[in-house]
């Protein structure tokens, strides 16, 4: 089929719209123009698509520095309403109405040209975090966020960010690890992980906390993780040989001085307690604060032990090579929590805001379903 002429003719699909900052009402389940690949992209037909924080961050605005609070409260306070936020996305504005969907499990099954003829066929994943200016340069941008991405029965993305991958993992399995597992093991990488480290994962039983505890113990780090009581022995079965309860203060088991590297996707009122268990010359590395952004600091705790703090957004260049590897060599599992059909992608968001689950949401779009 010529996915050009398709498009020209009025072809649709369906997709869910996120039209604007503000709450569920803004989800927009509807038919829109089926795209089609632009010279150096691919047309991926969508089986699975991953639901993850960064979708409802940036559909809240919660990027915005007028935000402070965590996730839940963002949700909470912006139901209903339709505050449009200048600085609510990634890089600045989100471009409105977008298309979300960060993790995309997909069949390319058309090309614009050379680029990607050879990926016509395959299951794929798409490397949702970009490098246009090359890897020197930290300028980044983001399907689902700069534009359209996988909550679609098709998604068009650039040839060079899919990747073919052999196993025998279901679609919505793979549909788990780009956003979660991209994050992780790009954290993971930058804080240098290795064999003998004490890696402390902060909200362990989400799904970058469960995705940092697999593959820092694929390096051959020992890990604490810290989650609710009722999910002890799930991260256990991850490789977690110290558990700790959420609201116990992590010195009082690990002692102070005592982690080499924390994974703090949390932040929050628990902040403080991270730069104190860290050793001398430890890392602090975070993607994320779904506990709130703004945090209590002791300057003393971090230039008297002379620790590194690590920011990271931008994925450097093996982090995802590296996953698709240790999916094909059966290095890592994928953690899936539930799936749903795409339409009923407010409620997956209202289940994944309680934070009762472990693991990842998937969305199946119609042309899967059944």
């Amino acid at each position: 089929m010529d996915w050009q002429q398709s498009a020209r003719a009025g072809r649709t699909m369906m997709a869910v719209v996120t039209t604007g900052n503000g709450g569920y009402d803004k989800l927009d389940y509807r038919a829109v123009p089926l795209p089609a690949p632009a010279p150096g992209e691919v047309l991926i037909r969508v089986l699975a698509a991953g639901v993850n924080n960064t979708e409802i961050n940036t559909r809240l605005g919660w990027y915005s520095s007028s935000v402070t609070g965590a996730t839940e409260e963002a949700a909470d306070s912006q139901e209903g309403r339709a505050e449009q936020k200048a600085d609510g996305g990634w890089n600045a504005a989100t471009p409105f109405p977008l298309i979300q969907g960060t993790d995309c499990c997909g069949r390319v099954v058309a090309s614009a040209d050379e680029a990607g003829a050879g990926l016509i066929g395959k299951r794929v994943l798409v490397r949702a975090c970009m490098r246009p200016n090359g890897f020197d340069d930290l300028e980044n941008i983001w399907m689902a966020s700069d534009f359209d991405g996988a909550f679609a029965e098709y998604v068009r993305v650039p040839a060079s960010e899919v990747f073919a991958v052999e196993c025998d993992w279901s679609d919505a399995e793979l549909a788990t690890i780009p956003c979660a597992y991209g994050t992780a093991e790009n954290m993971l990488h930058r804080a240098r992980v290795g064999a003998g480290d004490l890696v402390l994962v902060a909200g362990a039983s989400g799904g970058v906390g469960s995705a940092s505890v697999q593959l820092a113990r694929r390096r051959g780090a020992r890990v604490a993780a810290i989650t609710t009581a009722d999910k002890a022995e799930l991260l256990r079965g991850l490789g977690a040989e110290i558990v700790i309860e959420r609201g116990t203060d992590p010195a009082d088991v690990l002692g102070e001085g005592s982690v080499d590297i924390v994974v703090d996707n949390v932040a929050g009122a628990g902040f403080p307690a991270m730069l104190k268990v860290l050793k001398r010359g430890g890392r602090l590395v975070s993607s994320g604060a779904i506990a709130g952004p703004i945090v209590d600091l002791d300057m003393r705790d971090m230039y008297l032990k002379d620790i590194t703090l690590i920011g990271c957004t931008a994925w450097d260049a093996p982090v995802f090579p590296d996953l698709v590897s240790y999916i094909e060599r059966g290095e890592i599992r994928p953690i899936l929590a539930r799936s749903y059909p795409l339409e009923q992608i407010a409620e997956a968001q209202q289940d994944f805001l309680k934070k009762t689950h472990f693991g990842n949401f998937v969305l199946i779009p119609p042309a899967e379903q059944g």
